[in-house]
């Protein structure tokens, strides 16, 4: 039976230490209640105390750590099976392959591709999170892998059935702190890799053509120690692979199964990059903590990468951005002025439609919340008073000479009043979407 925040708040030391990360004890209980942090994340609990709480409180899916600690990446410790149940806690991640069939020089300006895929979106910076490198079949894997470390501090996946491979990487300094992810284990080889997983305290991938038989593997890792395991699938059958993945995170979840309670890595296997993306977008909404792709191109990637950002995204947070003035390329005292809200999405398509426009302006951005410009009217989380005192707290009509404002095509109703209680004597109805913004700008600003 589940915990309540109340019952391990009683078994904490309740001096609000802070060494947890958190304020106060009781907020770390009500955390490890809700299955977002360990109880073992308190490093002042007594072992009574842990032995008591432990297996109760213990999060239904661990939570898997991969990468140096400057640029680690984190999956796992799901809560729910959609989104709306809360939210998704941690994005999933994009691993682009490094084939072994490659050359050195191949090699190099592949990985120099994979680090500076970088694309923005609504004042967010979308990227590749992992680099997969293939070791079989190579002469030197640990040439391979010091050429990838020599180009990137990515987080690794060490791609080799061979344990004695994977054994030989592992022992070089430059993955030392790197804290590779192992990929991977299964029938043949689970001992072994389970044994190298815990004696250089890595995470480790293990597969199984059937849920029961990734159940025993995984207890069988677990008991050589190996504590940070991902449960490992491939899209040779994408129906049977989304149902199992489905499946292993019901169990984990709704029955506390702690043999699949780990979080999940798809592997795309598909015949074109077409498919490849197709895949990638689903196994991203269902239920994948990490994506091993083959291509690259940027047409390929953004698709997954905005799906991603959307579905990770909490849905009870509206996605903001700072209430404050923004100046687009390098505007002037006769710059246009234009206000809007603190939406992000629809701050940043002005932005942008500004910018293209090649005209320099102001932008005022109004707390609203976080709501679009009819939602916040709607809302009544916008008003005449409320934009005339942003403006004059962002101290905006010191920068320009002129007094003419230009107002969202959605509230031309607001012209009149801005006019008359405010030192804004020239109000301009804007355009009612932000793709007509740059034709405005060239017709009405001279």
């Amino acid at each position: 039976m589940a915990l309540t925040g109340m019952q391990i708040y009683k078994s904490l030391p309740r001096t609000n230490c802070k060494d947890c990360g958190l304020p106060t004890c009781m907020a770390f209980a009500m955390q490890v209640a809700s299955k977002q942090r360990a109880l073992t994340d308190c490093p002042h609990l007594d072992e009574t105390a842990k032995d008591s709480l432990s297996e109760a409180s213990a999060p239904p899916m661990r939570l898997v750590k991969i990468g140096p600690p400057e640029n680690t990446f984190e999956f796992g410790q799901e809560t729910v099976m959609f989104r709306h149940e809360e939210k998704f806690h941690r994005n999933c991640g994009l691993a682009v392959r490094l084939p072994s069939a490659l050359s050195d020089a191949e090699a190099a300006r592949r990985v120099e591709r994979i680090k500076n895929i970088v694309f923005e979106r609504v004042g967010k910076y979308l990227k590749i999170a992992l680099c997969a490198v293939e070791l079989d079949g190579i002469p030197d894997p640990v040439a391979r892998i010091r050429l990838v470390t020599q180009k990137t501090n990515m987080p690794l996946i060490l791609i080799s059935e061979n344990p004695a491979v994977l054994e030989n990487c592992l022992k070089i300094e430059e993955l030392k702190s790197a804290r590779p992810l192992l990929y991977k284990a299964d029938e043949k080889n689970i001992e072994a890799c389970a044994e190298l997983a815990a004696r250089y305290s890595v995470p480790l991938v293990v597969t199984a053509a059937a849920l029961e038989i990734l159940a025993d593997l995984t207890k069988q890792a677990a008991a050589k120690g190996a504590a940070d395991l991902v449960l490992g699938f491939q899209t040779d059958n994408v129906k049977d692979t989304l149902k199992r993945i489905t499946l292993a995170r019901r169990a984990a979840l709704k029955k506390n199964f702690r043999a699949l309670g780990y979080p999940a890595i798809v592997e795309i296997k598909a015949q074109s990059a077409y498919d490849e993306t197709v895949l990638a977008s689903l196994f991203a909404a269902k239920y994948a903590g990490i994506i091993i792709l083959d291509n690259l191109e940027p047409w390929e990637v953004v698709p997954v990468l905005t799906l991603i950002e959307d579905v990770y995204t909490d849905p009870q947070v509206p996605n903001m951005v700072e209430a404050k003035l923004y100046k687009i390329g390098e505007p002037d005292e006769n710059s246009p002025v234009l206000f809007t809200t603190n939406f992000s999405l629809t701050y940043f398509s002005l932005a942008g439609e500004v910018e293209r426009s090649k005209v320099p302006a102001f932008i005022s951005v109004v707390e609203t919340e976080g709501l679009g410009v009819l939602n916040a009217y709607a809302g009544d989380k916008i008003s005449v008073e409320k934009i005339v005192k942003t403006l004059d707290d962002q101290q905006v009509k010191g920068l320009v000479k002129h007094n003419k404002l230009i107002i969202p095509g959605l509230l031309p109703f607001y012209r009149a009043e801005i006019e008359d209680t405010s030192e804004w004597k020239e109000v301009l109805i804007g355009p009612e979407t932000a793709r007509e913004v740059p034709g405005f700008l060239s017709r009405v600003w001279k």
